[in-house]
């Protein structure tokens, strides 16, 4: 069952960024807040994917580091790439 939504934003825009927004949200057959939600929070993950701080809890801290120390088995594709000559040297 999804979470109840509480939560309100309100926004003020001009007319055709409004018009823009509803041909777009009809054009996926959402209505203008499911479009604008799911707009918004996938630009948001984008967003935030790309910062280079990250707040992590102990247990996925320690996750994360133990991951970081286990050791790297290299991938036999990269090995042969990497071994042949390049374009310059043949």
């Amino acid at each position: 069952m999804p979470a109840t939504k509480s939560a309100r934003l309100n926004l003020r825009l001009n007319a055709d960024d409004d018009a823009l927004l509803r041909q777009a949200a009809a054009a996926l057959g959402q209505s203008v807040s499911e479009f604008l939600t799911s707009s918004a929070v996938e630009r948001a993950h984008d967003v935030l994917a790309d910062q280079r701080h990250f707040d992590l809890d102990v247990e996925t801290w320690n996750r994360f580091v133990a991951i970081l120390d286990e050791p790297a088995e290299p991938d036999p594709a990269l090995v042969s790439l990497f071994s042949r000559p390049s374009r310059i040297e043949r």
